[in-house]
């Protein structure tokens, strides 16, 4: 995914993209000897900057993390709104026009694949050392920084009782009502939801079976009223209660809620996926990236950075420095780490095209 849960763009638009920007080679065989320019550490110049996705999550970043950060360094940060395709595109020309990429971690494993990032020195980030991040989220050439998760959302009004996980969700008996799910247009398809819906135990899901999993959408297609391909869009089928149960971004249905909407989440089975840091191959000023990116893992920023938008932190530590009221809203809180799991990044990295055709051809059918 290119963005980031509030007015996101999808990583199967980009995929396309990705696909025709490296038709031939991946990014490092077009950089001539090899070698990254600036990648000696790149200190020439003061500012930095920084490619996310804008909006409310740039927003969100500048207060948490950009303006702190040049308060305390002087390092200016400008920031932009590229596509990675884009980036693909600047570093196989030599000429990368952004020092540190926003992104996530699914499509940093893709630009990883094609050469066109930087691999990081995680000895140069001292507030990652002994802070407890997951594995995961270290990858060799990114760094997490927040998580954020699909999830189910209902009415609270619309059923005798709260569904407990996936298997309710497709229990069109027991729970009477017309649902929602994602189209791959909007994301790539949630086929883990349909799979633990069925009975596969949540360490157990990848490699995902396509056959049981799409046998499994189709016993509940009947009772999906929309297969949403906007973030927007779950929230308003829920408010207008077209549906009573759907899928959906975490942090999407808040401001129902707030409202007084009777309107709940329901985070057992919830997919994870963790926005990072990304250094394209050849940028300029990789010394300043690296200072804004050890600085982003302190605890206390992580905390600023969930109390104002709603993605958990991944260094633990951060928890601790936030109140029960907004770590319930938190893929990353303790209490919902134990009933969630983390996409395999890998995984949707080799399948996603040949998952996206099959979906088109199920959804078409």
């Amino acid at each position: 995914m290119e963005d980031n849960r509030i007015g996101r763009r999808t990583v199967l638009r980009t995929a396309g993209a990705l696909a025709a920007a490296t038709a031939v080679t991946g990014c490092g065989t077009l950089m001539g000897s090899g070698e990254s320019r600036g990648s000696s550490g790149g200190g020439s110049k003061k500012g930095l900057v920084v490619s996310n996705s804008g909006g409310a999550y740039n927003d969100a970043l500048t207060k948490a993390v950009y303006e702190p950060f040049t308060k305390e360094t002087g390092i200016q940060v400008t920031t932009v709104n590229y596509q990675s395709a884009q980036i693909i595109a600047q570093v196989r020309q030599g000429r990368p026009q952004v020092d540190l990429m926003d992104n996530t971690l699914l499509i940093f494993q893709k630009m990883a694949r094609l050469e066109c990032l930087e691999a990081v020195d995680h000895d140069r980030l001292k507030n990652v050392k002994g802070a407890g991040i997951a594995e995961h989220n270290l990858p060799e050439h990114a760094v997490g920084k927040n998580v954020w998760a699909s999830l189910m959302a209902y009415r609270t009004d619309s059923l005798k009782r709260a569904p407990k996980g996936w298997a309710d969700f497709w229990n069109t008996h027991s729970f009477a009502g017309q649902r929602s799910l994602q189209s791959a247009e909007a994301d790539y398809p949630e086929l883990e939801f349909a799979l633990l819906a069925d009975g596969v135990p949540l360490d157990k899901l990848y490699p995902l079976d396509l056959d049981r999993a799409f046998a499994s959408m189709s016993r509940i297609r009947g009772e999906v009223k929309k297969f949403w391909n906007t973030g927007a869009l779950p929230a308003v089928l829920l408010g207008r209660k077209e549906v009573v149960m759907t899928s959906l971004w975490s942090g999407r249905a808040d401001e129902l809620i707030k409202q007084g909407q009777p309107i709940a989440y329901q985070w057992n089975g919830a997919r994870r996926l963790t926005n990072g840091w990304g250094i394209p191959k050849g940028a300029d000023n990789t010394d300043a990236a690296y200072k804004l990116i050890d600085f982003s893992l302190r605890p206390e920023v992580q905390a600023a950075f969930a109390k104002v938008f709603p993605q958990g932190p991944v260094v633990p530590a951060a928890t601790k420095l936030l109140s029960d009221d907004v770590l319930a809203t938190l893929p990353t809180s303790p209490e919902n780490l134990k009933s969630g799991f983390d996409t395999d990044v890998a995984w949707w990295d080799e399948n996603l095209e040949a998952v996206t055709k099959r979906w088109r051809e199920w959804a078409d059918a």
